[in-house]
């Protein structure tokens, strides 16, 4: 069997890019916009965010409201894990940036952090064209979805510690301030919560907020999760910067015996003279 290496080949020793770069003397280019030109003082930073996380340019007013997102979910709180690893960081003593890239990448996970975004759009997406077809709240709660300590458990509601979540309230605010309507995945989001309210004491948490109205603007779970990548990292750089200026090692030190040692018992180390 010949084996076809042409595309390879092709390749071989070069780059290829289908979004844009640098072209000396000419310009730099991002999906077919002069960056300088078009973007440098003339579009905020997280519109070019959005558009290199998605390939469109949004107006504004949408990139604002992303935005607020981010000051929402990036707090100074050393308690939250990922910004306790930016705090270990700076109590070690490492750079800025090692610190803010681990604590960001630890937001890489399903259950907390960015990637439950790709689920919380796929549910309220599908919960949507559920409805169209005429299924009831309680059949698209039910159904399809794992019930845990008798309690149907939906990414984008409900929330682990405290009931409630303070942010959808701010965001709220944003979504009337920037003039946006209540789409049709909002409208189902808000019926969604009304009914797990009233029969299970549970609640709408930020994630089914943010899910919602991103489904109302055409975007998809990946590109939502493209564009929320770095969503914690500034909280995770302030936990850093609050212990790397302290004494080194001084947060959540740990004595001997707070380590619950499991594995081989005590033995003694053979004398080599």
């Amino acid at each position: 069997m010949k084996n076809n290496t042409g595309f390879w080949d092709q390749r071989r020793g070069k780059i290829f890019s289908s979004k844009g770069g640098w072209k000396i003397g000419q310009g730099i280019f991002n999906h077919g916009y002069s960056m300088m030109d078009d973007f440098v003082g003339k579009t905020s930073y997280m519109q070019v965010v959005m558009l290199n996380a998605t390939g469109r340019l949004p107006e504004r007013p949408l990139a604002d409201w992303v935005e607020a997102v981010f000051i929402c979910l990036s707090w100074p709180d050393p308690r939250i894990w990922c910004n306790q690893i930016g705090a270990l960081a700076g109590t070690m003593q490492t750079s800025a940036m090692a610190a803010t890239c681990a604590g960001t990448l630890a937001t890489d996970a399903r259950a907390y952090g960015v990637r439950p975004l790709i689920e919380g759009l796929a549910f309220i997406q599908h919960a949507c064209l559920d409805s169209q077809a005429g299924k009831s709240i309680e059949e698209i709660v039910l159904s399809g979805n794992r019930v845990r300590r008798g309690k149907p458990e939906i990414m984008g509601y409900a929330r682990p510690i405290a009931k409630g979540d303070e942010r959808i309230a701010a965001m709220e605010r944003v979504t009337e301030q920037l003039d946006f309507d209540i789409g049709e995945h909002l409208t189902l989001a808000y019926r969604i919560e009304d009914y797990l309210a009233t029969n299970y004491n549970e609640s709408m948490n930020i994630n089914g907020y943010v899910s919602a109205f991103l489904s109302d603007q055409g975007f998809t779970g990946e590109e939502a999760y493209r564009m929320y990548a770095t969503l914690v990292s500034s909280g995770v750089t302030a936990c850093y910067v609050d212990t790397r200026d302290k004494i080194p090692n001084s947060f959540l030190p740990l004595r001997c015996d707070d380590i619950d040692y499991q594995g081989v018992v005590a033995r003694d180390v053979p004398d080599r003279n």
